[in-house]
């Protein structure tokens, strides 16, 4: 197969935001489609992944992946089908998955495409549920933030894409309950209902602090912070006796213009004898072998749900990125082309 189409679309950084991003930050460029040469494969693609992390990377500011330099295509996870090939082991009509991100078409090498199987589950969850965004969850829990059985879960953002897999993976292996903070009622009322939790609520709805304390009862043992913030500081008040928390992210600070304050209650990491690690996925691919022996049955038969935030056009992901940091999404944020 070969693709007829001359015309190609990229988004690029146009500049550096300020605080939070707007459209203006974002360049949508035709391009002719690139021609692939030794060793390349030429790919089409299917599906953009759209993750918070990107609103770091716009950033000049030092941080645990080079910046994106103004002009340059936004790269990240994205999903399509070979349609010409000079590469070994990549062949017109190959689903693959990788990271050169917000183009209709990529020219990708053998060693930095990954070929999934398309009848095995939807593509889509190769960029979600069974892909980064699920291996982030299965690790973060188990491996950082050392989940054991019996153990009462508080997880923020926990309609997200990371969250309420957080949340169900820790009902699957015998927590006493899991907590879960979202921004809506309607995002609260899945995370009970669709999710499992065992009760959530919503952090707009007053001091996140008193609400976790109602709903954690007799105290939690585990945080997943995908938030930072007011709900760090409420964790850390509402933490037991050799509490872990593992930080994943936190969205309530990826738009400050100035330093932001910390929890004001750290000294009682002496008395409780806390734990708090961050963690980058990157660190943990090691687990990701375990991670699909154990997810993809759970997915395949149910035992885990997942959502996604489906928005059609490549011309359409810089709106579905704003909308993502502004936590319109349920699930993972996706753009289909």
């Amino acid at each position: 197969m070969t693709d007829t189409s001359d015309s190609a679309v990229e988004i690029r950084l146009a500049s550096r935001p300020h605080g939070e991003p707007t459209l203006e930050n974002f360049d949508i460029v035709d391009v002719d489609v690139p021609r692939p040469g030794p060793g390349q494969a030429l790919v089409r693609n299917t599906w953009l992944s759209v993750d918070p992390y990107m609103r770091g990377r716009m950033s000049s500011a030092k941080s645990y992946a080079a910046p994106y330099e103004v002009g340059e295509v936004m790269t990240g996870g994205a999903i399509g089908e070979v349609v010409e090939s000079n590469a070994d082991g990549l062949a017109p009509g190959d689903t693959v998955l990788h990271q050169l991100g917000w183009r209709t078409h990529a020219l990708v090498d053998a060693d930095s495409a990954t070929k999934i199987d398309p009848q095995a589950a939807p593509v889509s969850t190769y960029l979600g549920v069974l892909g980064m965004t699920g291996l982030t969850a299965y690790a973060g829990l188990f491996d950082v933030a050392q989940f054991r059985e019996g153990d009462a879960v508080f997880v923020s953002a926990a309609a997200g894409a990371v969250g309420s897999v957080v949340g169900q993976l820790a009902k699957l292996r015998g927590a006493s309950r899991v907590i879960g903070s979202a921004g809506s009622a309607d995002k609260v009322r899945q995370l009970t209902e669709e999710f499992g939790f065992d009760a959530a609520f919503n952090y707009k709805d007053g001091p996140v602090a008193e609400q976790l304390r109602d709903a954690a009862g007799e105290g939690i043992d585990v945080y997943f912070d995908n938030v930072g913030g007011d709900h760090l500081e409420a964790a850390i008040g509402s933490m037991n006796l050799g509490g872990r928390i593992a930080i994943c992210g936190m969205i309530s600070q990826y738009n400050a213009t100035e330093p932001q304050p910390g929890p004001r209650n750290l000294v009682q990491f002496i008395a409780k004898r806390l734990t708090m690690r961050g963690f980058l996925v990157g660190d943990h691919f090691d687990a990701r072998p375990r991670f699909i022996e154990e997810v993809a049955p759970l997915v395949a038969d149910g035992s885990i749900a997942y959502r996604e935030t489906v928005v059609d056009g490549i011309r359409n992901a810089p709106q579905a990125f704003l909308d993502l940091l502004a936590g319109s999404n349920t699930g993972k944020m996706l753009v289909r082309l």
